[in-house]
């Protein structure tokens, strides 16, 4: 199995290619379009919510956290999760000047 080379590039394209890869499931999608929704913590109720087992909506919410995207903390028995809003913000800020980038009008091709 290949390497994935990581290294050879920057810190921000790997760190943009991390967020487009946790934007790649619909789960993870519907998770923070609930989570903004509600604008508070959630505690427990996203598997009535997205309707995923559990475990499913377990490991979602860790890869959201790994990224930096939500926080969490612990109550009691449960874990509560909202967005973490300074990391949103960052990632919105390196992914829009990723995506504002345009092609100047001398470039030509095909």
């Amino acid at each position: 199995m290949g390497l994935a080379k990581t290294e050879m590039f920057t810190d921000q394209q790997n760190e943009i290619s991390l967020f487009a890869k946790v934007f790649g499931h619909p789960a993870r999608v519907a998770i923070l379009q609930h989570l903004f929704k509600i604008n508070a913590c959630v505690c427990g109720d996203l598997v009535n919510e997205i309707g995923l087992a559990q475990p499913t909506i377990s490991q979602h919410l860790k890869e959201l956290k790994n990224l930096g995207l939500i926080k969490g903390n612990v109550e009691g028995t449960s874990v509560c999760y909202c967005i973490h809003k300074e990391n949103w913000t960052a990632m919105k800020t390196l992914m829009a000047q990723f995506l504002n980038q345009d092609l100047t009008e001398k470039q030509q091709c095909c």
